[in-house]
């Protein structure tokens, strides 16, 4: 289909088929489809299935019905996070987890680790049987029914419908990285061509167009969602992320959890800051020195030039006091320092009808 194509997580991945923007403002505008057969899938079953993952996730996992899901962390001993990650439950005793490519072997052994000899689980890894395609926009409810049928249940937010075709099995989750109505569909991989072409027809018709790595990068920081190994890493806390919502201290221990009552007791070191850079300037890319009162103080995690804003936007870990709504950071690019400020997420709002 014409996508340049770069390795990412051991994968080759489209990061564009027609242009980053063109695609960005199909999602915004219409409706775009994604492959993402490279995220990892698991099963976790059994009778022990509940109490297993409420020890090792943030979230609170015995709070969801059958058919609804949770954005939630995996994280080791010191609070850090390993994978942030969408556990969704399909029935009393089985969970669905999809996880980062980057991190399936990392969860995988993290989670093998956390089993005790006692406990009634059964894991299934299957990210490698597994493909995978998201489709988001204000058209994504007319793809799904040109391509399920009118009368197939549409997925709401954080829910998960699992279906049984003549092709096998199909999960359908309403969940995305976007900001946009829309759901992702997983598929055992031999289906995954025939599902995507059919898709990508649908997503034409509706005045759409696929997507790749480019744009989902654009459109998930325009929403100020982290992106795994940019801003989130093992050596900072959930807290530290502006995650807060998504861990439950209340509900019993959990890995990580000690760790975090003691840094919540103590202080953040640092916080990430959404900032959006004023004036002319050019865009922020991960790795530029940030700078705070004339002193670098960190380094932007994640950054671009935010196609629906028109102007650069970005993430880094700074301290509290340059982490306040309203402050001015300086974000130094090829060696000149370009004046931002501090804003709360997200930096992109749809409009009010």
């Amino acid at each position: 289909m014409g996508a340049r194509m770069v390795p990412f997580a051991g994968w080759d991945m489209p990061v564009q088929y027609t242009g980053i923007v063109d695609e960005h403002k199909a999602v915004r505008q219409s409706v775009g489809v994604f492959d993402i057969s490279h995220m990892g899938q698991f099963i976790v079953s059994g009778p022990g299935a509940e109490a297993f993952l409420n020890r090792v996730l943030t979230n609170n996992i015995t709070k969801l019905q059958p058919g609804q899901g949770q954005y939630t962390l995996l994280l080791n001993g010191l609070g850090g996070v390993i994978d942030d990650l969408i556990a969704y439950r399909t029935s009393e005793r089985e969970f669905y987890l999809v996880v980062n490519a980057s991190r399936i072997d990392a969860d995988w052994a993290h989670l093998e680790t956390q089993l005790n000899k006692d406990d009634e689980v059964m894991m299934a890894n299957a990210s490698d049987f597994t493909a995978g395609l998201a489709i988001q926009g204000p058209k994504a409810r007319e793809v799904a029914a040109a391509v399920f049928g009118s009368a197939a249940s549409f997925p709401e937010h954080n829910t998960i419908l699992v279906t049984m075709t003549d092709n096998g099995p199909m999960w359908l989750c309403g969940t995305g990285y976007t900001g946009e109505e829309g759901f992702e569909f997983f598929m055992p991989m031999e289906t995954a061509e025939m599902w995507f072409r059919k898709i990508v027809d649908a997503v034409k018709a509706a005045g759409g167009m696929p997507c790749g790595l480019g744009a989902r990068d654009t459109l998930r920081l325009e929403m100020g969602y982290p992106l795994n190994g940019n801003d989130l890493s093992e050596t900072r806390t959930p807290l530290q992320a502006g995650l807060g919502f998504f861990v439950d201290l209340d509900k019993g221990d959990f890995t990580g959890r000690e760790a975090l009552v003691k840094q919540k007791a103590a202080g953040l070191p640092d916080k990430l800051a959404a900032f959006r850079m004023t004036g002319a300037a050019p865009p922020p890319r991960p790795h530029y020195p940030v700078a705070f009162a004339g002193e670098i103080i960190g380094e932007v995690c994640s950054g671009t030039q935010s196609p629906s804003l028109g102007t650069g936007i970005g993430m880094a870990y700074v301290s509290l006091s340059a982490a306040t709504i309203g402050s001015t950071l300086e974000i130094e690019i090829r060696g000149r320092r370009f004046p931002a400020e501090v804003l709360k997420k997200p930096f992109y709002r749809k409009p009010s009808l």
